[in-house]
């Protein structure tokens, strides 16, 4: 699948996510209704705001919502609830959330918290658009 990038991506390349303010988001779409978000950086509560209004807008409209959090580098209890909440966003939309690639630092917020659970995780962004819903 070819990713179309929209116009409000922010990226430095393809494979790496521009940070502004702690936070980087980089959203590509492949105009099929399967949309690829990449976070990087810090999701805390100071640096949150970005990622949550990412994730609130691609969940509407499209079938599938794939978070690669490859680049994320820390995250606290506020990350975690962003992503809860765009999880409860998806299934009240009829959307599919899937975590890709997850970076160390969030697999064990979510082992600690036991809200890996909650998540269809996935090891790689391409084994997460593989099986469409």
């Amino acid at each position: 699948m070819r990713m179309q990038s929209h116009d409000h991506v922010t990226s430095a390349r393809a494979d790496a996510v521009a940070l502004e303010g702690g936070v980087g988001i980089d959203v590509r779409s492949g105009g099929d209704g399967v949309v690829v978000c990449r976070i990087a950086g810090d999701l805390d509560i100071e640096s949150l705001a970005p990622a949550k209004k990412a994730l609130t807008r691609v969940l509407r409209g499209n079938r599938l919502v794939v978070v690669d959090l490859a680049q994320v580098a820390f995250c606290d209890s506020s990350g975690l609830n962003m992503l809860l909440v765009a999880r409860a966003d998806a299934l009240a939309t009829g959307a599919v959330l899937r975590l890709a690639a997850v970076s160390q630092p969030v697999e064990r917020l979510l082992e600690i918290t036991g809200a890996a659970a909650a998540f269809d995780v996935r090891p790689t962004v391409q084994a997460a658009i593989a099986e469409l819903p």
